[in-house]
């Protein structure tokens, strides 16, 4: 009896009983709610098969596109103080750093790595919306600024890659500063003749948007990345008028000349190393 009771009925109840399925196989689209299975998402570079939406992507995921047979280094930045202003709203500023720091394991916002691009030499700074909303405090302002440095010092290209909600409310004036800063360190490149690229991606707003992303020699988007410095709704309530439905869209924003390109992530790779072929020709003379 012991034997029916201790084995026989716990293995017939372990084969009847219903498996649990995980529940990290498959992604709903936010565009054509087509339900994707996880591993054909990833293999299409976290592209919707259906309708080509594209989803975010982690920062070492996209230097790995970027950079030449995915090989690149990265490149540590000057650290500063967390919570300058000792900042407290529904939680106190330490602990959001805290728990983006566990949740993306980054200290900031912001990754920069150094490689090549079509056998360039390239300097690329990737931020990451999952740490804060991609937000740009001082760190992503001394992180920037050490991009452009590195640049200078290698004479390599530029690319920054930003998504973003805008500058980081919790440091005040001191995420203000940035837009100035980086602005500045930009004029360097410039200065020097160094190719500067950018490549929009969803989103990229506010602050950010209205320093540096818009500053590059060209500016590229990857397809339907919403671009702008306020909000639509904030917008039409302020003109009192109906926005364009596909306003703030990479693609308006092309229309209206404002994006030189939109390149689909595949692409991405080949289009920029064609791009730094072209702006590099006079140095190479």
């Amino acid at each position: 009896m012991n034997w029916l009771t201790n084995y026989v009925r716990p293995k017939i109840k372990n084969m009847m009983s219903q498996k649990e399925i995980p529940d990290n196989l498959w992604e709903k689209c936010p565009s054509c709610e087509k339900i994707i299975f996880v591993k054909e998402l990833d293999k299409n570079l976290r592209v919707c098969p259906e309708c080509g939406y594209h989803f975010k992507i982690t920062p070492e995921k996209r230097l790995s596109l970027l950079f030449d047979n995915g090989e690149y280094t990265l490149v540590s930045v000057p650290q500063v103080a967390d919570d300058p202003l000792h900042f407290s709203d529904l939680k106190k500023y330490a602990d959001r750093l805290k728990a983006s720091r566990a949740k993306t394991n980054q200290e900031d916002a912001i990754l920069v790595a150094h490689g090549r691009i079509n056998s360039h030499r390239v300097v690329v700074a990737v931020f990451n919306f999952g740490f804060m909303g991609g937000s740009m405090g001082r760190a992503v302002g001394e992180a920037l600024i050490s991009a452009v440095d590195l640049a200078l010092l290698q004479e390599a290209s530029l690319i920054i890659v930003p998504a973003s909600g805008g500058a980081r409310m919790q440091e005040g004036i001191l995420s203000l500063m940035q837009m100035a800063r980086t602005t500045m360190a930009v004029q360097k490149l410039k200065e020097k003749g160094l190719p500067y690229l950018v490549l929009l991606t969803h989103p990229t707003t506010g602050g950010v948007t209205a320093s540096f992303a818009m500053l590059g020699d060209i500016t590229l988007s990857e397809p339907g990345a919403i671009i702008g410095f306020a909000g639509a709704r904030v917008i039409a309530q302020t003109i009192r008028e109906k926005l364009p439905d596909d306003f703030q869209t990479a693609e308006y924003l092309h229309d209206h000349g404002m994006v030189d390109m939109i390149v689909k992530r595949k692409d991405l790779n080949k289009t920029l190393g064609r791009i730094i072929d072209l702006l590099t020709v006079r140095l190479k003379k």
